[in-house]
């Protein structure tokens, strides 16, 4: 047998590939309604965050999972950690599958499970997981329960795949699938709305999980490589009650707090002209999102509570940021006498900035995204921060892509009515199998 015997050309090699493409399109094309029902029963299972009682979730997507005959490990966070945190209960899971004896790349697939309360306004139940019109209604079936079901499927497709060759021989019909080398994690955790210290940022400190490569729960028309921080701050401004009749006798809280709003707002003036050079996010913003204070409307208000959210761009250092803003509170509650304030951290989610590794991951997302969707998919930042950040800062390069539209404006993520296009669904299925499939080709 001559050497070029031996070596498949590259033409060959291409109708190889696109053989195992075209047979990992056609196994999620048949189980698809399978996919559906799946995700329509995540949907059921309220996951609402607060309260954040999320365990019971937990346990149905195992059973779920069990059904598909995936052993979901149950890492339930300690409950004085999770009451400390403001939470009901969490329960993380994680599933492991391996590909060939030894060697290859550990890819992680992390969604999370929990999500706001549903709100007013719906059309649909928030829980039914109907399908009109060919989308998905009901809270988190775009953020993120939907890439449940994107992950779990696209996982079910490559090891079929693999097992199918296996069983005939290894490569029939000119398909490498049985050559797979690696791992793959699928990590559902239930604590993004609250910052995912205790969802994957607790796995990685507990060292359960280390992978080489990490997938996030995204949308599918865009790979999503860099997104904003966000510090969110308490500021309590404390002054003296008084009777309404007589105002002179107190310090009012509510005045001198909105002395300290005028300032804040007004950095939002200065953040405009710093601008981002990553694609997709624009800014800085400053916002304040709740406010408490008072005890009736006849009563000079001796307390008011405020919290913000400053969101940062990949190019700002948080330690200068937060400074920044405790020195402006500090010298507007200074022009406003009697009062004294108290500044608290809440959360500090820094920005996640593309580590160099990610180029095989994004390329192949990139690449089948093309060939599925038919338009090009484009890299690009988003203005949220997301959990991803804490793979980052463990040194895991990482992407966002899943099943949704372009914009979470057209998700209806956080508002009523949220819903999930089908057709996105099953589409990004295919293009997370087959980046999957290519991550783990024997090299």
């Amino acid at each position: 047998m001559t050497a070029s015997s031996k070596t498949s050309s590259p033409d060959a090699t291409q109708h190889s590939l696109q053989a195992s493409y075209d047979a990992l399109d056609a196994w999620i094309d048949a189980h698809f309604d399978e996919q559906v029902r799946y995700l329509q029963a995540l949907v059921r299972v309220p996951t609402d965050t607060p309260p954040g009682n999320n365990a019971p979730h937990a346990a149905r997507t195992a059973e779920l999972l069990a059904e598909m005959g995936y052993v979901a490990e149950q890492h339930p966070v300690p409950q004085a950690q999770v009451r400390e945190y403001g939470l009901e209960s969490l329960t993380n899971l994680i599933v492991r599958r391996r590909f060939g004896a030894e060697g290859g790349p550990v890819i992680a697939l992390n969604a999370h499970g929990d999500v706001v309360p549903p709100g007013d306004g719906w059309s649909h139940d928030p829980y039914g997981g109907e399908v009109v019109d060919g989308q998905l209604f009901g809270r988190a079936s775009a953020v993120s329960k939907s890439d449940f079901s994107t992950y779990t499927f696209a996982l079910r497709a490559v090891e079929a795949l693999a097992a199918q060759e296996v069983a005939q021989g290894g490569e029939q019909g000119g398909v490498p699938g049985a050559a797979l080398k690696g791992g793959v994690e699928l990590h559902f955790t239930y604590d993004e709305e609250f910052g995912g210290e205790l969802g994957p940022g607790w796995l990685l400190q507990q060292g359960l999980t280390k992978p080489d490569l990490l997938l996030a729960a995204g949308f599918s028309y865009q790979v999503v490589t860099a997104h904003n921080g966000c510090l969110q701050m308490e500021v309590t401004v404390h002054g003296k009650m008084a009777h309404a009749a007589i105002p002179d006798t107190g310090i009012d809280a509510l005045q001198g707090a909105v002395v300290i709003l005028n300032a804040l707002y007004a950095r939002n003036l200065a953040y405009r002209e710093v601008t981002s050079k990553v694609e997709g996010i624009k800014h800085p913003y400053l916002n304040v999102g709740r406010i408490e204070g008072g005890t009736n409307t006849n009563v000079v208000p001796g307390k008011v509570t405020l919290k913000l959210d400053r969101r940062m761009i990949p190019e700002e250092d948080p330690v200068v940021v937060e400074a920044e803003i405790r020195d402006t509170i500090a010298k507007a509650a200074a022009s406003f006498p009697g009062i004294t304030v108290d500044v608290k951290r809440l959360l500090l989610a820094r920005a996640l900035k593309p580590l160099p590794g990610n180029r095989p991951l994004v390329d192949a997302l990139q690449r089948h995204g093309e060939a599925v969707f038919g338009e090009p998919i484009p890299t690009s930042g988003t203005p949220l921060y997301t959990d991803v950040r804490l793979y980052g800062e463990h040194g895991i390069p990482a992407a966002i892509y899943g099943a949704g539209p372009r914009t979470v404006l057209e998700s209806h993520a956080k508002r009523s009515d949220e819903r999930v296009e089908l057709e996105d669904l099953r589409r990004a299925t295919k293009v997370v199998a087959r980046t999957l499939f290519d991550l783990l080709q024997s090299r």
